[in-house]
């Protein structure tokens, strides 16, 4: 058996109930080692009024067999093998399973999406994209039927793709792209922040999609409805500093709205290839810095000092909504200081009572509102 003691420790506190990918960067910052941070969890989550639910070390070390039995490897944020890009978002996913050629997420990558109701039309043209892009940078999509499904087949034909999935690893979805899941593991590189046997469900595909847009320097969206996952990883793209491109399509044609929309908001118009080419950038415009050091002003129950008041809890959650909120207006808003806001948010968010978003914004959960 691999000495998987860090690992372990790393995957226990990526499972942890109520440590989301800002939690977790944020503990680690404040603890230095995810040991560290796992042995206040329990104090932290008892100030917060709750008990922690954490993983136990057997089942973290059975999933890392598992997934290390088919093939796949497990990458942790600050690991040398993270993806560079991706590590630059505020909610960098703090685990990653890949399957496949690893090295790929170091290369630079351009994404290609669309819609799943795909027209010939479109596939044809997000197929010949891909293929001349490849030959080039590393295409990325999300494996879905359509548009999707016409990227990974058009990379593989000149160059390399990486295919980010919703599910683990061996969870082909869908079902009709199986062998296309086995052939992009076999030669190229499958991505998921999922633990293995996880099954894809609707609400996996938004933070999907914000890894696609944060492995790549631009995105290119090909046939996207007004309301569709595209525009998702369009916005993601645009929010992390990353370039956004746009194939036009018939103003007659629902499955081409969101992609002219995006044009008209200042998308780069595509036409070939040379387009994504000539407009793509070095590195991403305005990288997001680590927000490091957060917790370090925090001094937190257990550490030895008070813990934060019931009453300061209260101030916080009277401030908020299900409307983000950004963590600088609370402060300046619920005479607390800085330390005791931030202690607060984090012991509310461990309690499952507040999300924190990307961009030091915090949201209440609805499940959370009296």
């Amino acid at each position: 058996m691999p000495d998987w003691t860090s690992q372990i420790d790393h995957l226990r506190l990526t499972r942890a109930e109520g440590v989301g990918p800002v939690t977790y960067r944020r503990l680690l910052d404040r603890y230095r080692t995810p040991a560290a941070a796992l042995d206040a969890l329990p104090r932290l989550a008892r100030a917060a009024g709750r008990t922690s639910a954490i993983m136990s070390r057997a089942d973290a070390e059975q999933e890392l067999q598992r997934t290390y039995d088919l093939g796949g490897r497990v990458v942790f944020l600050g690991d040398p093998g993270y993806p560079p890009l991706l590590a630059l978002l505020d909610d960098a996913p703090p685990c990653l399973v890949f399957h496949g050629d690893a090295p790929l997420a170091q290369q630079r990558c351009v994404a290609a999406v669309g819609g799943r109701n795909a027209s010939a039309n479109g596939q044809r043209m997000a197929e010949a994209l891909a293929a001349e892009l490849a030959q080039s940078l590393v295409v990325v999509s999300g494996l879905a039927r359509g548009i999707d499904t016409a990227a990974h087949q058009g990379a593989m034909r000149t160059g390399r793709t990486i295919a980010v999935i919703a599910g683990g690893i061996d969870q082909p979805y869908p079902p009709e792209n199986a062998d296309l899941h086995r052939r992009i593991a076999g030669t190229n590189l499958l991505v998921t922040e999922a633990p293995i046997g996880t099954v894809p469900q609707a609400r996996h595909f938004p933070r999907r999609n914000r890894i696609i847009a944060g492995l790549s320097l631009g995105v290119v969206v090909v046939e996207a409805a007004l309301r569709s996952g595209s525009l998702i990883t369009a916005r993601f793209a645009q929010e992390a500093g990353r370039e956004v491109f746009a194939v036009p399509g018939s103003p007659l044609d629902p499955r081409a709205r969101g992609g002219n929309d995006l044009i008209r908001q200042g998308a780069v118009l595509v036409e070939s290839a040379a387009d994504v080419l000539d407009n793509l950038p070095l590195a991403p415009a305005e990288p997001r810095p680590r927000r490091s050091g957060i917790c370090e002003q925090a001094e937190l129950s257990g550490l030895g000092v008070a813990p934060v008041a019931s009453e300061a809890r209260r101030q916080v959650l009277d401030l908020l909504s299900p409307e983000p909120t950004l963590v600088d207006d609370l402060v300046r808003r619920c005479q607390l200081s800085p330390p005791v806001t931030v202690a607060v948010l984090l012991e509310l968010e461990l309690a499952g009572r507040v999300e924190t978003l990307p961009g030091s914004r915090v949201a209440l959960l609805p499940d959370a509102i009296d």
